[in-house]
This record gives structure tokens, C-alpha cells and sequence, in this order.
């Protein structure tokens, strides 16, 4: 391939990978980047519960800590109106608000818990499977009822 057919292919695989982007700093952008962080934090712990990961207590509460504070993040990046027709958000979100906010407190009071449970010395994952799963169903109760698959 020559040199001027590798620069317009190069030219226009980079515009079509600008094209739909969503901005970091808008509030879809701040809300998907908090949850991704949540869902990676998420994916560790429970990895080391179900025995895919090793077991590393500290590192568990320290994620424990890291997801709680997560938790309370995103739902002030959720306008008061639909901002942005790529979120994953159904538009129940906006109709919906005290139930949206009513399972918001959910998890946090899950995630809460479970740090309060990681304060305890001498865990082994038998002890935070329960704390955990709460965690998670609290996301995916939120998922079912607000979340656009």
C-alpha cells in the first residue's frame, strides 16, 4: 500500500471513531465513567468470592471502601431532563425519579453495609458473600427497572 491510500484510510478510521463519542465531561460521560469503575470493582470482589481471583482480604476492603464512595456519585450526574439520547438509561429515569432515587439509596445503604462488614477483622469470603450479593442486588434491581439493554 502506498503512502497517500494508508493516509486517507488512517484519516478516515479516526473520523469514524470520533463520531459518536460521548464527551467525558458532559453528565453522561461523568455517570458512565463512575459506573464502569463500579462494575470493575464489582467484578474484582466478586470475583474473589466465587474463587475466580485469589482472596485478598485487604484489597477486598479496600475495594469495599472505593465502591461506597462510588455509590453516592453518579446520581448527580442524572439531570433533571434526558440529555443525551446514547445514555442506557430508559426514559423512566426522568418519569421516575423517586423510585430512581429510592433504589440510589439502596445501594449505597448496601455498599455502606458492606463496609461496616469489611471493618471486622479476620474475614474469609464466607463471611461477605451475603453483604456482597446484596450489593449486587441492588445494582441489578436498578438495572431491571431503569437500565435500556
Amino acid at each position: 500500500m502506498t503512502f497517500k491510500p494508508f493516509a486517507l484510510l488512517t484519516l478516515v478510521v479516526l473520523s469514524l471513531t470520533a463520531c459518536g463519542g460521548v464527551d467525558p465531561d458532559s453528565p453522561l460521560g461523568k455517570r458512565k465513567a463512575l459506573f464502569k469503575q463500579m462494575m470493575t470493582l464489582s467484578e474484582d470482589m466478586g470475583g474473589m468470592l466465587r474463587g475466580r481471583l485469589p482472596y485478598d482480604g485487604a484489597a477486598f476492603a479496600d475495594y469495599a471502601r472505593e465502591l461506597d464512595a462510588l455509590a453516592r456519585q453518579p446520581w448527580q450526574h442524572f439531570p433533571q431532563v434526558r440529555e443525551d439520547e446514547r445514555s442506557s438509561a430508559r426514559e423512566d429515569v426522568w418519569q421516575r425519579q423517586e423510585r430512581f432515587g429510592q433504589l440510589a439509596r439502596e445501594l449505597e445503604e448496601s455498599t455502606a453495609a458492606l463496609v461496616r462488614v469489611v471493618a471486622q477483622p479476620e474475614l474469609k469470603p464466607a463471611d461477605l458473600r451475603v453483604p456482597m450479593q446484596q450489593v449486587e442486588d441492588s445494582c441489578e434491581g436498578c438495572h431491571q427497572e431503569f437500565r435500556a439493554y
